[in-house]
């Protein structure tokens, strides 16, 4: 039989069973511009959260974090100045420090992040200026709604994990399949686990039946 694939992300996919963990809320009223003439975007909704705070953010040149971000920056109406070959912590950090040392970089960003991207490129003598404006919760289901056994489940970021966790035991026969290795650290000890070959909830999934039907 078949493994059941479960998607954490709050997006509907053909192919999966619908599991989202994380609910979104904008906390900012307006966006602090000042100072800056970069945003860094690490996310869709990053990018939906400034688009409903200020439109104004369009007229400013944007860092894209993962190929889902650039595409939504791109179909609200700005311009994408650069997209990281990676989207990991520290390989993200390097880049900017390299690429964007001139710049005045305003990141706009969750209210928890899994890497601290400030401290890292202050050692490398850049000033990053940060505005929160959302967070993120947890989703609370029954513990009759878990996945059943051998589910393959796929997590899109560190939050949908510790949601996950928040609602279920984690179960020895469960799979998991992230999004990336920043992602990865969060897992329990000693469960099976793919990463996909490209940063994007698509690339995830193929993973995923990709493994089902190894199985």
């Amino acid at each position: 039989m078949k493994r059941p694939i479960y998607l954490t992300s709050p997006q509907r996919k053909e192919g999966t069973i619908p599991l989202p963990m994380i609910r979104f809320e904008i906390i900012a009223d307006r966006i602090d511009y000042q100072g800056c003439d970069t945003l860094i975007f690490t996310s869709k909704e990053a990018v939906r959260s400034a688009e409903a705070i200020d439109p104004g953010w369009k007229s400013y040149p944007a860092v894209a974090i993962g190929p889902a971000t650039a595409q939504r920056i791109r179909e609200l109406g700005g311009r994408v100045l650069y997209q990281p070959r990676e989207f990991y912590g520290e390989i993200l950090a390097a880049d900017l420090a390299e690429l964007f040392r001139e710049k005045k970089l305003l990141y706009l960003r969750p209210e928890k992040v899994s890497f601290d991207s400030k401290a890292f490129l202050k050692k490398a003598g850049i000033e990053l200026k940060e505005q929160v404006i959302y967070r993120t919760g947890c989703r609370q289901y029954r513990p009759e709604e878990a996945p059943p056994d051998g589910a393959i489940i796929v997590f899109t970021s560190p939050s949908t994990i510790h949601c996950f966790l928040k609602n279920f035991s984690w179960r020895e026969s469960y799979r998991a399949v992230v999004i990336g290795r920043a992602t990865l650290k969060h897992l329990p000890a000693g469960t099976r686990v793919a990463v996909a070959e490209a940063p994007s909830v698509a690339a995830c999934i193929v993973r995923a039946h990709a493994w089902a039907k190894e199985e």
